[in-house]
């Protein structure tokens, strides 16, 4: 609760992370802490370069994906993902981000997917299968490496 944001269940989608305070656009929700660095990409696994993938400490691997989310990426000092507000976020809403934003590919989920957004894609994907559009709108809340991911492919 002092940290602004608690675990919660969810309607239909088992657990998530909610807003106990609100968040003004831009400000840091949750510090990433890595716990674990990991021999491949699965599930719950935060990409951290082209092949390095880690666990995350804390709760932030309770933050569920939608397609239209509050919140991106900002990578600390530490290699780390920090979530932040891609708006301002009020009490008691869940904060989410995309799947997208962290990882180049995303194949360990439904073929559908539950955020239940209005414009959501209908497949939880990675940054590599995200449309142009929607890569636009999440700039500034990405890590990095996916746009030099995006350069190697072209």
């Amino acid at each position: 609760m002092k940290d602004g944001f608690e675990l919660r269940v969810t309607e239909g989608k088992g657990e998530g992370i909610f807003a106990t305070r609100s968040f003004k656009t831009r400000e840091i929700v949750m510090v990433g802490i890595i716990e674990k660095v990991l021999d491949g990409n699965h599930s719950h696994a935060s990409q951290i370069g082209e092949n390095k993938y880690v666990l995350h400490a804390g709760s932030i691997s309770k933050v569920n994906h939608s397609c239209d989310p509050n919140c991106g990426i900002s990578v600390n000092e530490t290699g780390a993902h920090d979530f932040v507000a891609m708006r301002d976020i009020i009490v008691n809403e869940e904060i989410t981000f995309d799947y997208a934003m962290r990882n180049y590919g995303v194949n360990y989920f439904p073929k559908q997917c539950m955020c239940g957004s209005k414009i959501c894609r209908g497949k939880i994907t990675g940054w590599k299968d995200l449309p142009d559009e929607r890569k636009k709108i999440y700039e500034g809340f990405i890590a990095p490496y996916l746009l030099e991911l995006d350069a190697k492919s072209k």
